[in-house]
C-alpha cells in the first residue's frame, strides 16, 4: 500500500513539472512584429520582409512606460510623368544668305562653261574653227539650238565691231551677252501675296525629280519670309509620301493636309488642304502632287482633275513645274507636256550644282515662255533659293 502512494506522488510531481515547464515558456515568448534591442540583425527572421509596413516609433526613455502609439506613415503621392519638351522648330535661312552659298556652289559646278568660253574668245585669233568649239560648248551646256545660234550671231558681231581681245572686255561681252539670253526682266517672283484668301501653289513633276522634298524646302523659304503656310499632301499613291512631307513641315511649324487612306482621291486632299488655309486664314497654301510620267495620259488627266476641284473654292495662283536639271534636253520633253494639262507659270529648276549645263535655264524659259522662280543646288534643307539672272550669269563666268 505504502508503495502505491509513493507511485502516485511520483506521477503527480511529473505532470506538476510539465505544466510549470509550459507556463514558463508561454511568458517568454517576444510577440511577433518587434525586434528587441539586443538581437543583431542576422538573428532576424527570414520572412521580415514581410512584416507590416507600419513603423513603430520606439519610446522616447524608459520612464515613458508603454510603448507610444505608432504613427501610420502618409502613402507617397505618385510622380507625375515628365512632360516631354516641344521639339524646337528650325529657324529657315534667311534667302539674302542663301543666295550667296549657292553662289559659290554654282560656280564650281559651271566653271568649266564659263571658262571654255572665255578662254576661245580672248584667243589671238578667232577663226571659223574657234567659233565651232564655242557653238560645241554651247550646245554642251543645253543652251539649245536658236539660243545658241542667236548668241554666236551676236559675239561674232561685237568681235568684228569691236576686235576684242582684252580678256576683261572680253568677260564683260560675254556677260552682257548670256544675261540677254536669260532675261532679267522676266518677274520670277512667287505669286504669294494675294488679298482677302491664300494664295494656292500647285507642285507638278514627273518622278523622281525631288518633288516632295522641294515643296518642304519651299516651305522653308516662305516661312523665312514669315508666310503663314499649309500643305497638301496630294501624293497619295507613294506610301511614304504624306510622312516626308509632315516631317518638313514640322520643322518649321507648318501643318499639313494628308489622308490616312493610301491611294485616296488626290483632288480631295488637295481641297481639303485649300479649305484649312482658307479656315485658318493662311498666307499660302502649297498642294504636292504625285509624280508621273509625261506620256501617261490618263495620270496626266487626273493632274487636270486636281486643278479643277481645287478652282471650285479657290484661283490656283502658282502652278510650279520641278525639273532635275541633270536630264537636259528630256526636261524640255517634260515641260512641254505638262504645260498642255496644266497652266505652269513658273519652273523650279533642282540638281543644278550636279552639272555644268546651266544653259538649261535659257532653253526650258524659251521653250515654255515661262521663267525659271527657283533653284536647287544641294541636299540641305535651305539649299533652295529664288532664281537671280544677274547672279546666275556672274556665277557661270566667276573664276574659282
Amino acid at each position: 500500500m505504502d508503495s502505491d502512494v509513493l507511485t502516485l506522488v511520483i506521477i503527480l510531481a511529473v505532470i506538476l513539472a510539465a505544466v510549470l515547464g509550459v507556463l514558463l515558456v508561454r511568458g517568454g515568448k517576444v510577440p511577433e512584429g518587434t525586434y528587441p534591442e539586443t538581437r543583431d540583425a542576422d538573428d532576424r527572421p527570414d520572412d521580415a520582409s514581410e512584416a507590416s509596413s507600419t513603423a513603430v516609433a520606439a519610446p522616447e526613455d524608459e520612464e515613458a512606460g508603454a510603448a507610444a502609439e505608432p504613427e501610420l506613415a502618409e502613402p507617397a503621392e505618385p510622380a507625375e510623368p515628365a512632360e516631354e519638351p516641344a521639339p524646337a522648330l528650325e529657324t529657315p535661312e534667311p534667302v539674302a544668305g542663301r543666295l550667296a552659298r549657292l553662289r559659290a556652289r554654282l560656280v564650281k559646278s559651271n566653271n568649266v562653261f564659263g571658262k571654255s568660253l572665255l578662254a576661245l574668245l580672248s584667243s589671238d585669233d578667232i577663226d571659223d574653227d574657234v567659233w565651232d568649239e564655242i557653238e560645241e560648248t554651247l550646245l554642251m551646256a543645253d543652251l539649245g539650238t536658236e539660243p545658241t545660234t542667236e548668241l554666236l550671231d551676236r559675239l561674232r558681231e561685237r568681235v568684228r565691231v569691236e576686235g576684242l581681245k582684252d580678256p576683261e572686255r572680253v568677260r564683260t561681252m560675254l556677260r552682257e551677252e548670256l544675261t540677254a539670253l536669260v532675261d532679267p526682266s522676266m518677274d520670277r517672283s512667287l505669286n504669294v501675296d494675294v488679298s482677302g484668301r491664300p494664295s494656292v501653289v500647285l507642285v507638278v513633276g514627273v518622278n523622281g525629280v525631288g518633288k516632295t522634298t522641294t515643296v518642304g524646302k519651299m516651305a522653308r523659304v516662305l516661312v523665312a519670309e514669315d508666310k503663314d503656310v499649309v500643305l497638301g499632301a496630294a501624293d497619295t499613291f507613294r506610301a511614304a509620301a504624306a510622312e516626308q512631307l509632315t516631317t518638313w513641315g514640322s520643322r518649321v511649324g507648318v501643318p499639313t493636309v494628308s489622308s490616312d487612306v493610301e491611294g485616296a482621291d488626290p483632288a480631295s486632299v488637295a481641297y481639303e488642304a485649300v479649305s484649312a488655309g482658307i479656315e485658318h486664314e493662311s498666307d499660302v497654301v502649297m498642294v504636292d502632287t504625285a509624280g508621273r510620267l509625261q506620256n501617261k495620259s490618263n495620270l496626266m488627266d487626273e493632274l487636270g482633275k486636281v486643278k479643277r476641284v481645287v478652282e471650285k473654292q479657290s484661283e490656283v495662283d502658282e502652278v510650279l513645274l520641278v525639273l532635275d536639271a541633270t536630264t537636259g534636253q528630256n526636261g524640255l520633253n517634260q515641260a512641254k507636256v505638262f504645260a498642255e494639262v496644266v497652266d505652269v507659270t513658273g519652273i523650279v529648276l533642282t540638281k543644278l550644282d550636279g552639272t555644268a549645263r546651266g544653259g538649261i535655264v535659257v532653253a526650258i524659259q524659251r521653250e515654255l515662255g515661262v521663267p525659271v522662280k527657283l533653284i536647287g543646288l544641294g541636299e540641305g534643307p535651305d539649299d533652295l533659293a529664288p532664281f537671280d539672272a544677274d547672279q546666275f550669269v556672274d556665277a557661270l563666268l566667276e573664276e574659282r
